[in-house]
């Protein structure tokens, strides 16, 4: 019975022998948060918001540095990002 209560990032950083920079980022948002439509709207969250998993967030933010030409060989990623629906 894991809760989760807190704000959650989900980060991408580009690294290079010349230096690092975060490149983008997600707030993730727990099923019980997006299966609320008034919670969700009474913070604000936009309504195209939906239910993400970390990995799927992780997927299109490297989508999005591919569409953006930036180059890379690798991903790294913490090990949540292995482990079933989270």
């Amino acid at each position: 019975g894991k809760i989760t209560n807190c704000q959650i990032g989900v980060f991408g950083a580009y690294v290079s022998e010349r230096g690092h920079a975060f490149i983008d980022r997600a707030l993730y948002l727990p099923k019980d948060w997006t299966s609320k439509p008034e919670r969700m709207k009474r913070v604000h969250v936009p309504d195209d918001v939906v239910f993400a998993t970390k990995p799927a967030l992780a997927s299109k933010m490297i989508e999005r540095c591919l569409d953006a030409g930036v180059p890379f060989r690798w991903v790294a990623a913490d090990s949540v990002y292995g482990v079933g629906d989270v």
